[in-house]
């Protein structure tokens, strides 16, 4: 791994944290879509997933007196059915499943109907959730367009969203490290065509990187109107969903 792409994932790292944090999504999926252009995928997710666990780490210790516990609880045991499901049968996707899956998360977000209601708060339905993010994520690297669906029609306060779904979050990326970094590493090593070295030091670097692109994002954030939030939000999300799904047809 060379200088320059080291600091071009500096750079990009910042951005996309930055972007997250006026957002609340949108940075993951572009982050990811340059880690696995540069990148094998199983080094991709791994990156990924230290980046991501950290920014959504400290945002959800930032908002730690707000957290909701008892959904945490139940969201893990789904999503720890997930991972032995992919553990069983070692899979690991290739730079044009992810591309596809990338490009497909944000209009299946924005397709489902209002009307469906999936209340993590409902009985069973944090299980439901932990499985499917958890799934995503394994495949896609992100999940955060589908997760906002289970969160938007609960009766949280927005302190108790945000602190509950950074956690949830920072969950689903360590469980990809772990997957990605134990379960199936030997599997995705062997799938490499062109495998590229990261030195420890950068997994390292990007925390505090991805901590201050939060912060940057967060400064932003307050500036802007809900308006222009809810305009540029959903535009931003389906024109890099759009972007991605080409270039994993182009990738077939």
């Amino acid at each position: 791994m060379g200088p320059g792409l080291i600091l071009a994932l500096g750079l990009v790292v910042v951005a996309t944290a930055t972007l997250s944090g006026i957002f609340g999504m949108a940075g993951g999926i572009v982050l990811m879509g340059f880690l696995i252009t540069v990148l094998p995928v199983g080094t991709a997710m791994m990156l990924h997933g230290v980046t991501q666990a950290a920014s959504n780490g400290y945002r959800a210790v930032l908002n730690r007196h707000h957290i909701r516990w008892n959904i945490i609880g139940v969201y893990c045991a789904g999503a720890a059915l997930a991972l032995a499901v992919l553990t069983a049968v070692s899979f690991v996707p290739d730079k044009a499943v992810v591309f596809l899956a990338l490009g497909t998360i944000p209009f299946i977000a924005a397709a489902l109907p209002k009307s469906l209601s999936l209340d993590i708060t409902r009985k069973g339905m944090a299980a439901a959730a932990g499985f499917f993010i958890t799934l995503i994520n394994l495949i896609a690297g992100v999940a955060g367009p589908l997760l906002d669906v289970f969160f938007v029609r609960t009766e949280l306060t927005r302190h108790e969203v945000v602190a509950s779904k950074a956690v949830t979050q920072a969950i689903s990326h360590l469980l990809k490290l772990v997957y990605f970094g134990l379960l199936v590493r030997e599997t995705a090593r062997a799938a490499e065509t062109a495998p590229v070295e990261v030195p420890l030091w950068v997994y390292a670097a990007v925390i505090p990187l991805a901590m201050i692109g939060t912060t940057l994002g967060k400064k932003v954030l307050d500036r802007m109107s809900d308006t222009n939030f809810r305009k540029w939000s959903q535009w931003i999300v389906l024109t890099i969903g759009a972007f991605f799904l080409v270039r994993g047809a182009l990738a077939l």
